[in-house]
């Protein structure tokens, strides 16, 4: 890994860490835009195309919707062959639900001058979870997407993801869903998904919010169809950074920069320390760890972004941190509370050498579903808060209105709004 100590290298790496853009995002946009349009017009015709064209060229429309006799196979086939697995997704679903009931909101109103104000709190209606899938299996990703919905009390929760060449979906990630309760799942993915879920097709029914982390079609659908229905946030590639003092286990720190490097050749893998020994034999374990697995994800992503930044002091450690505002922080070092108490920007912060960013991804309890690509700096991880919506409640009482209503005709008027005046002076004419 690079290794930056002097002044002007690790300014020159801030200036171009802060450069945020997807490789060849012009063009990837005028094709997802091309994708929505298809969807918007031509409903399950176009879904069904782009799902054979992209992922699986023998499906057919009637087989988009995962069957719940299929999901319960995989299950018990699940079940019968590693029962250690179905513990494990529910172990997390306990820790993950036990964290997210702590955030709940309730309703809350008060009286004024015999005028009750307040807030209402509900939850949306209907809420679709993107789950990657094709290849892989990520059971964790129904877990951390369905258990906040559920634990705010959304009434439907529907998931796409995108089956393999055989149409099918991964036993885990179904297994996953069977234990969170989602309500329907279709074998769908990409911008066609993303646009199937924001627009509603005669299959897939039209959701309130999308969620859920996907490649750079997902997250430009999601971007652009922000309106016609809400999202989660518009996710960029995976970023670690870890903050170290000379008592830091290398090793571990070597690891863990790793395990954020396999998931996307662009992830982002820094560390910050004060100790140049640390810098050089975490340099070494991530070359000797690489060889030993050989990931050719993992290689490409510490290639073009991992580095090691050197700095005089845990002070300039966490100030870096803020600028890069990364997704997952990891605080190293012998005085914890001296580098914590500094930071305001991250995703979710891990403190100590038996809390790896891992054990957040899988079984601690707080959402992983973080923000990117600098967002921390004003987004939040996903929460039950991401699952209701607010509405407020006045109802004034005659003698309130009386004494507020001329501050508000005032108002009204300098805004040049005669007809909100209109509305206030002709109850006030009345009295």
């Amino acid at each position: 890994m690079r290794i930056l100590y002097s002044k002007q290298e690790i300014e020159n790496y801030m200036e171009t860490a802060l450069i945020r853009k997807w490789e060849n995002e012009e063009e990837i946009e005028q094709r997802v835009r091309r994708i929505i349009s298809d969807v918007k017009d031509k409903k399950d015709e176009a879904v069904l195309y782009y799902t054979q064209l992209f992922d699986c060229d023998d499906i057919c429309l009637d087989e988009l919707q995962v069957a719940q006799e299929e999901i319960e196979r995989a299950y018990f086939e699940c079940e019968r062959e590693d029962r250690d697995f179905i513990d494990a997704l529910n172990a997390a679903y306990k820790n993950i639900y036990e964290y997210h009931m702590r955030q709940k909101e309730e309703s809350w109103f008060y009286v004024k001058n015999g005028s009750l104000l307040g807030q209402i709190i509900k939850p949306l209606e209907k809420v679709g979870i993107y789950v990657p899938g094709g290849k892989g299996a990520y059971p964790s990703t129904v877990l951390m997407n369905s258990i906040p919905a559920k634990v705010a009390g959304v009434e439907k929760i529907i998931m796409v993801t995108p089956p393999d060449k055989h149409k099918s979906v991964s036993k885990y990630t179904l297994a996953a869903a069977k234990i969170c309760g989602v309500d329907k799942i279709y074998k769908v993915g990409g911008a066609q998904a993303v646009a199937a879920l924001a627009f509603g097709t005669q299959i897939i029914p039209k959701v309130d919010k999308i969620v859920g982390p996907g490649n750079i079609y997902v997250a430009t659908a999601k971007k652009l169809l922000f309106g016609y229905v809400d999202i989660d946030s518009v996710a960029g590639p995976s970023e670690v950074m870890v903050i170290a003092d000379g008592s830091a286990n290398p090793r571990y720190i070597a690891a863990d920069l790793l395990s954020q490097a396999e998931h996307d050749p662009m992830a982002r893998c820094i560390l910050v320390t004060i100790s140049m020994k640390i810098a050089q034999e975490v340099s070494e374990n991530v070359e000797k760890m690489l060889a030993r697995f050989e990931n050719s994800v993992a290689l490409e992503a510490i290639e073009k972004n991992g580095v090691i930044i050197v700095v005089d002091s845990l002070s300039e450690a966490a100030e870096i941190a803020n600028i890069i505002a990364p997704e997952h922080l990891e605080i190293c070092c012998n005085d914890t509370e001296e580098v914590l108490l500094k930071i305001k920007n991250a995703g979710a912060i891990f403190i100590g050498e038996y809390s790896p960013e891992p054990i957040g991804d899988y079984i601690a309890g707080p959402n992983h579903v973080l923000p990117t690509s600098g967002t921390a700096s004003f987004f939040s991880p996903l929460g039950v808060y991401d699952f209701v919506k607010r509405m407020s409640l006045i109802k004034y009482s005659k003698e309130q209105f009386l004494t507020d209503a001329p501050h508000a005709i005032n108002i009204a008027q300098k805004e040049g709004f005669l007809f909100h005046a209109n509305s206030l002076k002709v109850r006030l004419e009345d009295v």
